[in-house]
């Protein structure tokens, strides 16, 4: 049964950017929305002014924040930047295309795609680092804000972290779900635990890429 003090989360993976459409890992450095992501994050917003909600967060990445700003002139909530909701730090490879990466760091690139969650990318993260990075800022936000609804936007990386926690998927396992550019993805942090109740929801995207012409 539902609780008082449930915390529901809504997270969103930001628009989409000119690396995403290339490509390219991203990591810690930013790339801007490119016009796609633009509109995705128009059609987020104008969803979410029909739906309550508490709280809006946003990782302090430059694409996110971006994407959270277009919710924020719609809804008009304040949004509170919480850096641990950044992407995975890729290190090396940041700004490269995985063929670029494989060409130039082939010892590395293969560790990265033998899906060891330990591997630490040279410079950056391993994916047990953001697993618990991740995890545990979302369960501190869900007990600060026991019985509210939060709005998070951040990367799918990190989204993908939580994803694996509430449904007890190994990290060592290949993903074998979708990460969509704004996609609303609905979690619910109830007696300690998160659970998944919605993924990948872009119902906001079908007419909004429209062309009119």
């Amino acid at each position: 049964m539902p609780s008082p003090a449930d915390t529901h989360l809504i997270a969103i993976r930001h628009g989409e950017t000119e690396w995403n459409s290339e490509g390219r890992f991203q990591g810690h450095l930013n790339s801007v929305l490119n016009a796609e992501g633009l509109a995705q994050a128009e059609a987020l917003a104008e969803r979410l002014t029909r739906e309550r909600f508490d709280l809006l967060l946003s990782s302090d990445l430059g694409r996110a924040l971006q994407t959270a700003s277009a919710i924020a002139l719609r809804t008009g909530h304040e949004i509170l930047v919480e850096p641990r909701l950044r992407e995975r730090r890729m290190g090396i490879f940041q700004g490269l295309t995985p063929e670029e990466v494989r060409a130039r760091y082939p010892e590395e690139y293969a560790r990265f795609k033998s899906h060891d969650p330990d591997y630490v990318i040279p410079e950056g993260e391993s994916m047990r680092q953001l697993y618990e990075r991740s995890v545990a800022c979302f369960t501190e936000l869900a007990q600060c804000h026991a019985g509210s609804t939060l709005a998070a936007v951040s990367h799918g990386g990190v989204l993908a972290m939580l994803y694996r926690h509430a449904k007890a998927m190994p990290l060592n396992t290949p993903r074998d779900f979708a990460l969509h550019n704004t996609g609303v993805n609905r979690f619910c942090h109830r007696r300690g635990t998160w659970q998944l109740t919605i993924w990948g929801d872009v119902g906001h995207l079908e007419h909004a890429l429209d062309d009119p012409e």
